[in-house]
């Protein structure tokens, strides 16, 4: 319970105090019956200044006054109870929508996720982890305060098979789109939304049936992960290989210097064009090993490439670094 609502059920207590003390004083100094001496008490409080129900002795009058002193005080505090609860709740619910919408309004080259379930939250916390900037749709308010990190995750709740919805998470600037909903009905009415809104736009889709994976590709999404695939090879992985499966979750889950299997993309114009692996110097400057080449030329992948490799304009190397070290690679490829 926050401290509004405390605050909250301590003015109700004190009111339900307030009329119990005064009803009793009323009985007691001037022997009237109990509905008499409730009416007296409530009208006294609200001040709304009614007649006396009987004449008052002496004792009657000073308590009254008495009573009108504590019922001041305890409306007093209600109202500024009630008013913190309006200012403090609505109004800063507002203030953070506002400055939510004005932050997504801002965002590009950046990634969407559609759908905050058990497959979006581990999405989400890999994003956060490795910096990501991107923005969650989802249609329950609950799944969304569940994912909520300090207030920092942008979030729309709305249902993402509405263009419009997509486009108030900026779709025609997002480099990316991952949707997860456990329909594939759903995905796939994303999956055309998305495309015809950005047709430039990486989208990639959960899938449950696998007969529906070539409706998700002509559909337009780029990449559809099927669960039960990935399911089953993780299971496979982990009978054959247990070790492997044990360092990428242990390189998953650290949470020092977070390091990740990275990919950089040689721009046009890199110094690095025509040059050797063993002469671009990758591991003696940053620290990083390479072992995994993809050329743009033959579209091959080379595992463990061969220091004579020559790297190309759009060629792809593959390694494992931590943001620093991605950071340096990207700036070294582009000459900077």
């Amino acid at each position: 319970m926050g401290a509004l609502e405390r605050r909250i059920w301590w003015v109700l207590l004190a009111f339900g105090g307030v009329v119990a003390v005064g009803t009793l004083g009323y009985v007691i100094l001037e022997g009237w019956p109990v509905l008499d001496a409730v009416y007296m008490t409530v009208i006294t409080i609200g001040s709304v200044g009614y007649a006396e129900v009987h004449p008052l002795s002496t004792n009657g009058r000073i308590f009254t006054m008495g009573l009108i002193v504590a019922g001041l005080g305890v409306m007093g505090y209600g109202l500024s109870t009630v008013t913190a609860f309006l200012v403090e709740g609505e109004l800063t619910d507002a203030l953070r929508k506002r400055r939510m919408e004005r932050k997504i309004a801002s965002l590009r080259d950046h990634v969407i996720l559609v759908g905050g379930g058990e497959t979006g939250k581990h999405i989400v916390l890999e994003f956060a982890k490795t910096e990501i900037p991107f923005v969650l749709i989802e249609r329950e308010t609950a799944r969304v305060a569940s994912l909520e990190r300090g207030g920092s995750l942008l979030s729309i709740l709305g249902d993402a098979t509405d263009s419009a919805v997509l486009e108030r998470a900026r779709i025609g600037d997002a480099r990316g789109l991952i949707t997860t909903i456990p329909s594939d009905k759903d995905n796939l009415f994303v999956i055309l939304c998305a495309r015809e809104l950005n047709p430039t736009i990486r989208i990639i889709s959960r899938l449950t049936d696998e007969q529906s994976r070539s409706k998700f590709i002509r559909a337009g999404a780029d990449v559809v992960v099927s669960e039960n695939l990935i399911g089953g090879l993780r299971m496979a992985s982990e009978m054959l290989r247990p070790h492997v499966v044990s360092f990428l979750d242990a390189m998953l889950r650290e949470t020092g210097s977070v390091v990740r299997v990275e990919e950089i993309q040689i721009p046009a114009e890199s110094p690095w064009i025509g040059k050797t692996l063993a002469e671009a110097q990758i591991r003696e400057r940053v620290g990083v090993v390479i072992f995994g080449l993809r050329e743009t030329a033959s579209g091959r992948y080379l595992f463990n490439p061969n220091p004579s490799a020559r790297l190309g304009a759009g060629d792809v190397l593959i390694g494992c670094a931590d943001r620093d070290q991605l950071a340096t690679l990207r700036r070294l490829a582009a000459g900077a």
